[in-house]
């Protein structure tokens, strides 16, 4: 049996496929970026058929050279939460796809949490009602594209994230179907009870008919035979929880933080939803052989997108990879503080209405500081979601990370890395393959196709390729960190 395993990993900013072998390593990449759509203040879309054209080029890509027979599987991961609806006849989407950062169901929010639903909604899906998620994003669909809402009744209408999409297109439309990670980010979703739960439904005047079969990260998701020879599709997770598998947190307690467009971070709580008391996420982490594995999660908007602002938005340096050249060039005394609220603050804070500012300003603050002060923005929020999770475990009686694990592109950053252990405190830990979403969803399809036996054969093959260490005292952490909530109150609205 052939145990190459080819990987989508179809993100906020561009589609890739990653081909790898039975070992994790990755022996071809193809990546295609795509268009980014702003159509108002807080509103993020994309082209999902765009998206879709791009996953092709990029699968030819990766599998050009290798036959398709000698393929064992494919794995899907995917931007979560953004939001496609389509015609299940034609495949052709009604409206362009609402991404996940997208804000234009900040009001539809606030009014259910005046209605009282937000207790309710949070016991069953580990999630806040936030504009973050697809739920509230499906029901604008629903209401304002016209016809949608009649053609939905009707059973015309699919609805999924972009997992599900594109395995519609894969199969020519014979699965609908998405897996239970992806699931639990929808607002939809029981968690405990692993159902669509039908009152959340009701009070989004959302049909059942439009929504995916859920299924479990390791799973069949039907075949594809657009690459030359029937190939399965057998693993699905939403990209942050594919990078918890790619960094191997596959035991309780064990946590990654993920730096791409945003920052993920993820504890693995184990078999039972641990609630949080601080505002973080409760959600699935993976699902395997029918049981659940769940995860506390916070959620960072803004963490590579600030380096792409500083570069393209105020031109600061060509490429991100000068960011930490500029940045190191700062006065060390320097005291200014960037809070990338572009569209809102996640965890803990959950401020929809929250924008961005630059504080403590002065006379001989130049473009050094302000890239020091983008790159802290990213430890600083880091440092907010480990405070809150360290809460949330010892209620839970869990005990604290000894170290995070991290991944995605800001990683290859050895000073961000640096700064990231000196103004969390905590050991980071970055692994030989930092990209850990595309190979969780690799693992996953090779577990779902008997490429591997179990998890622990997963588990055994992380490597960490270097550990970085604290370097400043708690008494220098403190005080930076205090300047930073002091930034953050000023642009906290009054409704948080």
């Amino acid at each position: 049996m052939s145990r190459k395993i080819l990987s989508i990993d179809q993100g906020t900013t561009s589609s890739r496929a990653i081909l790898f072998d039975a070992k994790g390593t990755p022996l071809k990449v193809a990546q295609a970026e795509h268009q980014q759509f702003y159509p108002q203040d807080g509103w993020v879309e994309h082209d999902a058929e765009e998206i879709w054209q791009a996953t092709l080029k990029v699968a030819r890509g990766a599998l050009a050279g290798t036959n398709a027979s000698d393929i064992a599987a494919i794995g899907i991961t995917n931007q979560r939460e953004t939001t496609v609806l389509w015609d299940k006849k034609t495949g052709a989407p009604v409206h362009k796809a609402i991404v996940w950062q997208d804000r234009r169901t900040a009001a539809a929010c606030a009014r259910l949490k005046d209605e009282g639903k937000e207790e309710a909604v949070t016991a069953k899906t580990g999630l806040l009602l936030d504009p973050y998620f697809s739920g509230t994003k499906l029901a604008w669909l629903l209401d304002n594209v016209p016809g949608a809402r009649a053609r939905a009744a009707k059973g015309e209408l699919a609805f999924g994230t972009i997992d599900s999409w594109l395995v519609y297109r894969l199969t020519n439309g014979k699965v609908h179907a998405t897996d239970a990670t992806n699931a639990s980010r929808t607002l939809l979703y029981d968690i405990v009870k692993g159902r669509w739960d039908g009152e959340i439904l009701d009070w989004l005047n959302i049909p059942a008919t439009v929504l995916p079969d859920v299924r479990d990260s390791a799973a069949d998701y039907g075949t594809t035979d657009l690459f030359g020879a029937p190939i399965k599709i057998a693993g699905i997770a939403g990209d942050q929880q594919a990078a918890t598998v790619g960094q191997a947190c596959l035991k309780q307690g064990l946590m990654k933080s993920t730096y791409g467009t945003g920052c993920f971070a993820l504890v693995n709580t184990g078999p039972a939803m641990a609630p949080s008391r601080n505002r973080l996420l409760a959600t699935i982490a993976y699902a395997t052989n029918g049981k659940r594995t769940y995860a506390l999660e916070g959620s960072i908007f803004m963490a590579g997108a600030t380096i792409q602002w500083l570069r393209d938005g105020l031109k600061l340096f060509k490429s991100s990879a000068d960011s930490a050249a500029l940045a190191s060039q700062a006065d060390p005394r320097s005291r200014v503080c960037l809070v990338p609220a572009f569209v809102g603050l996640g965890a803990p804070y959950w401020d929809a209405e929250a924008r961005g500012a630059i504080v403590g300003l002065t006379r001989d603050s130049g473009h050094a500081e302000i890239a020091k002060a983008g790159l802290e923005s990213v430890c600083f929020q880091t440092r907010d979601l480990l405070e809150a999770m360290a809460s949330d475990m010892s209620a839970a009686g869990l005990g604290s990370p000894a170290a995070l694990r991290v991944d995605g592109g800001m990683v290859v950053n050895d000073l961000f890395c640096q700064w990231l252990a000196d103004l969390t405190g905590r050991p980071i830990e970055r692994p030989e393959v930092v990209e850990t979403t595309a190979l969780g969803a690799a693992y996953l399809a090779g577990l779902g196709a008997g490429v591997f036996s179990s998890l622990d054969e997963v588990a055994s093959s992380w490597r960490c390729e270097r550990r970085f260490e604290p370097h400043i005292g708690a008494d220098e952490r403190d005080a930076k960190y205090a300047g930073w909530k002091e930034a953050v109150g000023r642009v906290l609205t009054a409704r948080s």
